[in-house]
């Protein structure tokens, strides 16, 4: 009975991560285009990083707890995201409808992944914490991002996130609500997983760690999974693999960035082995997409033969 009811507040708590975030995200965006603020700028900032809010709200409420079982939560719940929408989210999709893949994906924001995956391990594992001067670091990395998707839009580059559009109903105060509601349900929807997580883990003995890897890694990739396998079956995969990979720079340099900020993230030596992982996914993504800058059905089929045998190794 314990068990079921903790299952369910977990399901709960992800509902309202996720439309909490819509809502925030719809309220933000459109009092910013009220306020003049072009439309790139929103996009490359509100909505995109409006996609990070569930995994945000999770790790900054596991970072702030005092107590051990949620500590590995705020780390493991960035890092199983990221392993997840490479291996599994990328790899369904693929099986589904071959990806093509932007040049400067591979070129450029692939690699950056890696780079950043490789700054967060060493960053975390030098005192096994990710200090608030690291989350200032992983912030400054955030701010070149953010500058090389400017430049990459101004060129023409779809890389700005769909803003939402102003209708005659958007009234100044139905916007705010909007943004109180949405805000209000990020915050209590990360307090009830975070929850509903450390007692599931206190009920299987399991680790910290692997409920942040897997369940709520899951649970908040749950947009990305339903856009992605959505735009396949309606064979609009072109922006697929950038989304992604923009996904997984966001949760590397937003969410450990702003958690670390705020108060001193837990990172456990364990890490190491999901880092390299992380590294491993996204180089084969490489050498699957490189020969015809597409992810074709084969390379799906090894994305979701890499998560398998990652699944397998975190459950032994």
């Amino acid at each position: 009975m314990q068990i079921a009811l903790q299952l369910l507040l977990l399901a709960v708590g992800f509902v309202m991560l996720i439309k909490g975030a819509d809502w925030f995200v719809d309220g933000a965006s459109k009092i910013a285009d009220k306020f003049g603020i072009p439309q790139l700028v929103i996009g490359l900032t509100i909505v995109a990083m409006g996609t990070s809010a569930p995994e945000a709200a999770v790790s900054i409420n596991s970072a702030l707890r005092e107590n051990v079982e949620s500590a590995g939560i705020a780390i493991g719940n960035v890092m199983g995201s990221n392993i997840l929408n490479v291996f599994l989210i990328l790899g369904l999709t693929a099986v589904i409808k071959a990806i093509a893949v932007k040049k400067s994906t591979i070129c450029y924001e692939i690699p950056f992944t890696v780079f950043i995956t490789v700054v967060l391990a060493l960053l975390g594992l030098s005192d096994n914490m990710v200090s608030r001067l690291d989350g200032a670091i992983l912030w400054v990395l955030m701010i070149v991002y953010l500058l090389y998707l400017l430049r990459m839009a101004k060129k023409g580059q779809d890389v700005m996130e769909d803003v939402p559009e102003l209708t005659e109903k958007d009234t100044p105060l139905r916007l705010i609500l909007s943004i109180i509601i949405g805000g209000g349900l990020i915050v209590w929807g990360a307090d009830v997983t975070v929850d509903a997580a450390t007692e599931l883990a206190n009920i299987f003995e399991m680790d910290e760690r692997l409920i942040g890897l897997t369940i709520i890694a899951f649970g908040t990739s749950l947009p990305e999974l339903v856009t992605s396998v959505t735009a396949a079956i309606k064979g609009k995969t072109d922006i697929a693999v950038g989304n992604i990979v923009g996904s997984n720079i966001f949760n590397i340099l937003f969410v450990v960035g702003t958690a670390a900020l705020i108060t001193p993230v837990v990172y456990s030596a364990d890490f190491l082995v999901d880092s390299i992982v992380a590294v491993v996914a996204l180089v084969l993504l490489l050498v699957c997409v490189l020969p015809k800058k597409k992810l074709g059905r084969l390379g799906g089929l090894v994305m979701l033969a890499g998560y398998a045998a990652y699944f397998v190794y975190l459950i032994q």
